[in-house]
C-alpha cells in the first residue's frame, strides 16, 4: 500500500510537486534513492522483485504507483514494480505506453499507475481495477490530486485528509519557494485513523483500520508493516529536480537528497 499527493501544472514555480509514502513489510530488502546502473533512472528499488514504487529519469519522465486494496490477489502475478521502470526505459508518450498496456494488465494484481512526461507536460493515470471492467486510461488535469489504494481522487478518509491538508499548506505558503521537508513532516507523518464507518469494507475491519492513516505502522504475524519510506519529488520550471527521501534502515530513519537538471526544461 502507498499514498501520494501531488500538484500538477498548477504552481508558478513547480510544474510537479509530489509527496509519497511507501508502505511495506519492514524486513523486505530495499535500496534507498540513488541512480540505477546506467545512470538514467533515479529512485528507490525493491531488491526482492527488482522494481520501484516511484522513479524519474534524466529526460524528465516520472512514474509512480500504488496497489489497489483487494481481498484476493494472484500469487503468480507479474510484479507491479516493473511498470514504472518499463515506462522510464521507453520512448513512448504516457498515453501511448498506457494504451500498449491494455493487453497485459490482467497479468498484474490491482494497480494505480501515474505516467508523466515533463517535456510535453502530459500526465496519464492508468488502472486495471475494478476487475472485469475496461482498463482506465485518463489524462490527469492540472491541479491537486491524491492517489491511495482506490481510484485517483477517491474519497477515502486518508486521501481526503491528505488532500485537504496539502491544499491548506499550499495556500498558506503562497506562490514562492516551498519548504518541502517541513511539508513532508506535517503531511506524511499523519497517523490519524478513520472511523469504522469510513472504511471501504473490502478486507477485515482490523486491517483496514490499521491502513486508514496516511502514516501506517502495524504489527502482523509476518512482522512489522507500515510506512518505511517518504519521498518528496519536486521539479521546478528551471529544470532542477530534487528527490528527497526519508527512509528506514535497520529501524533508524535516515535522509538522502539527490538533485539534477532536466536539460530541456532549463
Amino acid at each position: 500500500m502507498c499514498i501520494a499527493a501531488f500538484i500538477w501544472q498548477a504552481h508558478p514555480l513547480y510544474p510537479l510537486l509530489l509527496l509519497q509514502n511507501r508502505d511495506e513489510y519492514h524486513q523486505r530488502p530495499t535500496k534507498p534513492v540513488g541512480w540505477w546502473d546506467g545512470g538514467e533512472i533515479l529512485g528507490g528499488r525493491d531488491e526482492l522483485a527488482g522494481g520501484t514504487w516511484l522513479a524519474c529519469s534524466r529526460k524528465g519522465r516520472v512514474a509512480f504507483l500504488t496497489n489497489v486494496l483487494e481481498l484476493h490477489t494472484l500469487p503468480e502475478a507479474k510484479s507491479r514494480g516493473d511498470l514504472p521502470v518499463l515506462f522510464l526505459e521507453s520512448t513512448k508518450s504516457p498515453i501511448e505506453f498506457a494504451q500498449q498496456l491494455v493487453t497485459e494488465v490482467h497479468q498484474y494484481n490491482g494497480f494505480n499507475l501515474i505516467l508523466a512526461d515533463m517535456l510535453s507536460k502530459t500526465m496519464v493515470y492508468v488502472s486495471n481495477r475494478p476487475k472485469g471492467e475496461p482498463i482506465t486510461i485518463q489524462e490527469v488535469c492540472p491541479g491537486i490530486h491524491v492517489l491511495s489504494n482506490a481510484k485517483l481522487d477517491s474519497p477515502w478518509h486518508k486521501a481526503q485528509r491528505l488532500g485537504l491538508n496539502f491544499k491548506e499548506l499550499l495556500i498558506n505558503y503562497g506562490d514562492g519557494e516551498l519548504p518541502v521537508k517541513e511539508m513532508t513532516e506535517k503531511l506524511m507523518r499523519d497517523s490519524i485513523k478513520a472511523d469504522e464507518s469510513r472504511l471501504p469494507g473490502i478486507c477485515s475491519l482490523d486491517w483496514e483500520y490499521s491502513l486508514s492513516s496516511v502514516f501506517v505502522e502495524v504489527e502482523t504475524p509476518l512482522g512489522r508493516y507500515g510506512t518505511r519510506s517518504t519521498v518528496a519529488l519536486t521539479i521546478e520550471e528551471s529544470g532542477q529536480a530534487s528527490f528527497y527521501e526519508k527512509y528506514l534502515e535497520k529501524d533508524t530513519w535516515k535522509e538522502k537528497t539527490v538533485k539534477y537538471y532536466i536539460p530541456k526544461l532549463k
